[in-house]
């Protein structure tokens, strides 16, 4: 079997002022499962596309990639085709044919193989890939997860040695992404598929790793197994970590800072980080052990009356919803079922209101409604105080009103990014020098200066949202709609747009967010909801919101609920375990 050699290393795009990959130096064993990971323009993308001949950037470049102890380009074509696949970001752009069973057998009949080879393995990979419910549906009505299931099934009809994933999940939804990682571990591990990916899911992907690289500024600082490169990024001192630490798996986070923070006797007997929450419990079980009996008491007495204090605040703070459904009913079609059955529902000014739930119960065709592209059959909405309803949608939107939707292309109608943000200020009575100024800020604050006469549609997943937010923000929205902000963004600038987040609620910006990162909303929300059947099921703070629960909740809590049910954050439960191993 092969594998890839890559060999001092370096690019430059033509535009480019550094090197986008700079002397890299590693190896790819067959059948090894390899997650690359960093910041967003770390060089990822561009080293995964130096693996096939076809897809290879142009630019300056130095060193080689060997496949086989083949150079890439010069593998012939068939074998380029056979033997390495790609998945990319956007499931649309390798998409070629109208109908699911026609797209599986696209490649191989490309590859000239005769009918009953191509019926053969198309049989094969609609039955691995559990597709028959939908061989011959349209392409065109299938999910996102569905479509990247079907890219996949269809790469690997033509059996491939090496499988390359470039951020494959980040159009997807949280659930979608969960399934789709799943079956990539199952091609490694049943079918020994070499497997390097790409991906900000580092919570599912480290348990799944044989190795991990990590990246940053187009060099490799970290080479190892996946519990070696989390004590790597942890660093000597804690408190000045790299800042990829902050994108591991929360486990990973909270047992490396206590055993830096409190020593060597906070490893009990394990030798590694743990990777799981099984392990993490394991660990736990046996630290705790050790715990003072009046150290923990004495710390939940006080997060009992911390949380106390917290809910009289709250109840000394007076409502004042700027956002009221009233008794909503809405079906897409006379033959469809209701999506909401009877929503009430209010969201206060000034606050970040997150709305979470599965696939499919209402929660993008709420923010629909609040924004009149659909007409409910029966209830009220209010923004404001203005009902929403056509006469007033001039009104409405003059005071503000702005959303920024699941699909951020469905903003893109410029050839760059920087174009993008200058047509978001194309009706405002301002001079052009003060617009300029205004989208130069917007760039740096969404991190993508370097970016702005790069074409929209050739930005990654994260950096289309974060393009596509900066197009929003550029409104000065009071009441701002979020249809999965999160999506494709890496851990670190999630850091940052919780901080835009803190500053537009001080300047009394309402932000009500659709999504499925629910650690995202337990750590930064002021509020949480769950949307279920058509309708809210339950509301309240983070900490009442996810506490205790056994599934929908966040990692943290999950690991420390039987002895911490209040414990959300990672930053919380090692606080909590700081504090109840001190005598």
């Amino acid at each position: 079997m092969a594998g890839i050699q890559v060999r001092g290393l370096s690019f430059k795009y033509p535009t480019g002022e550094k090197w986008a990959l700079d002397n890299l130096d590693f190896e790819v064993s067959p059948s090894e499962f390899v997650v690359i990971c960093g910041k967003s323009g770390c060089g990822k993308s561009t080293l995964l596309r130096q693996f096939k001949k076809n897809l290879t950037p142009y630019g300056d470049r130095i060193g080689e990639v060997l496949y086989d102890n083949i150079p890439v380009g010069e593998l012939d074509d068939r074998r380029n085709a056979t033997d390495i696949g790609f998945v990319q970001q956007n499931p649309d752009n390798q998409l070629v044919t109208d109908k699911v069973w026609h797209e599986l057998a696209f490649g191989l009949e490309s590859l000239g193989l005769d009918n009953q080879t191509i019926k053969r393995r198309v049989a094969e990979m609609a039955s691995f890939f559990d597709i028959q419910g939908w061989f011959r549906k349209n392409v065109a009505d299938l999910s996102g997860g569905q479509k990247q299931l079907l890219n996949l099934a269809s790469i690997m009809a033509m059996q491939p040695e090496i499988l390359i994933l470039d951020e494959p999940t980040s159009q997807l939804d949280p659930i979608a992404a969960d399934e789709f990682l799943k079956i990539i571990y199952k091609i490694n591990r049943e079918l020994g598929t070499t497997v390097i990916i790409s991906e900000h899911r580092l919570e599912e992907l480290f348990t799944m790793a044989d190795r991990v690289i990590v990246m940053e500024g187009g060099k490799i600082i970290a080479d190892a197994s996946p519990t070696k490169v989390g004590e790597i990024l942890a660093g000597e001192d804690i408190n000045k970590p790299n800042p990829m630490f902050y994108g591991l798996p929360a486990i990973m986070k909270i047992y490396a800072h206590n055993v830096k923070s409190m020593g060597a006797k906070m490893r009990a007997k394990r030798a590694e980080m743990p990777l799981t929450i099984r392990e993490g419990r394991l660990w736990l079980e046996e630290v705790l052990a050790e715990a003072p009996k009046v150290g923990r008491a004495d710390f939940e007495m006080e997060s009992r009356k911390d949380s106390k204090t917290e809910n009289k605040l709250k109840s000394e703070k007076k409502d004042e919803p700027i956002i009221s459904l009233k008794d909503l009913w809405f079906r897409y079609s006379r033959e469809s079922s209701d999506v909401l059955r009877g929503l009430n529902l209010d969201v206060n000014k000034g606050e970040f209101f997150c709305l979470l739930g599965g696939n499919g119960v209402g929660k993008s065709t709420t923010l629909k409604a609040i924004t009149g592209i659909i007409k409910p059959q029966m209830g009220s909405i209010f923004v404001d105080g203005l009902k929403v309803k056509k006469e007033n949608f001039k009104a409405l939107f003059k005071n503000k009103l702005s959303m920024l939707p699941q699909n951020p292309q469905a903003l893109f109608t410029e050839l760059s990014a920087e174009e993008e943000l200058l047509e978001s200020l194309y009706r405002e009575k301002i001079s052009d020098v003060e617009k300029v100024d205004r989208v130069e800020k917007m760039l740096e604050m969404m991190e993508i200066s370097h970016l702005r006469k790069s074409h929209p549609y050739d930005l990654s997943g994260g950096e289309q949202q974060r393009l596509a937010l900066g197009k929003i923000l550029l409104l000065e929205p009071t009441v701002l709609l979020l249809d999965e902000p999160t999506k494709g963004l890496d851990p670190f600038f999630k850091i940052t747009l919780s901080g835009i987040f803190q500053k537009l609620k001080k300047q009394g910006v309402t932000i009500f967010m659709v999504s499925h990162d629910v650690e995202f909303c337990a750590e930064y929300a002021d509020k949480c909801a769950m949307f279920f059947d058509g309708d809210v099921v339950s509301v309240g703070s983070p900490k009442e919101f996810f506490a205790g629960n056994s599934f929908y909740t966040t990692s943290a809590n999950r690991l420390v609920r039987r002895w911490y049910p209040e414990g959300i954050t990672w930053e919380e439960v090692s606080l909590w375990i700081e504090k109840t191993m001190i005598k």
